[in-house]
């Protein structure tokens, strides 16, 4: 069984609207994959934070509505996602970031994947292009 880190922009795609999001088939494939048990993911506490950001963001731009952001929280939360502190990945975190010049934030999810020997899935495809030939990172549209 594989074990993927996925950062916020994987998640937000099981939720918001397929018309004004691309890579949402490919989000929806790793869901499904988790849900079948095929896959795992873990998530830095970062992520958290990130999630409710994106869905206030799309809430304020009109994309979807406060309840359907509310419910998305409530159903992400109920994967019971294994969520790692930041705390104990923030050193790596840093060096990555400081090395590559991406932000630490960034380098969370990053850390966290070379700790557990796993792969980070993003959406973010410059931050996939900025680290791919180096570290364990892959564009959610190359899945």
């Amino acid at each position: 069984m594989n074990l993927f880190v996925i950062d916020a922009s994987v998640a937000a795609k099981w939720f918001l609207p397929a018309a004004d999001e691309p890579l949402i088939d490919e989000a929806l494939e790793m869901l499904e994959g988790y849900a079948k048990g095929r896959v795992r993911f873990v998530v830095p506490d970062l992520f958290w934070a990130e999630f409710g950001n994106i869905l206030w963001k799309a809430v304020r731009q009109g994309k979807c509505t406060r309840g359907a952001a509310e419910a998305a929280i409530a159903a992400t939360k109920s994967r019971r996602l294994p969520t790692v502190p930041s705390e104990t990945l923030v050193e790596q975190a840093f060096a990555i970031a400081a090395t590559y010049n991406r932000t630490v934030y960034d380098s969370l999810y990053v850390a966290l994947a070379v700790d557990l020997r796993a792969q980070l899935i993003t959406a973010d495809e410059k931050l996939a292009n900025a680290l791919a030939a180096h570290l364990p990172v892959k564009w959610l549209g190359s899945v």
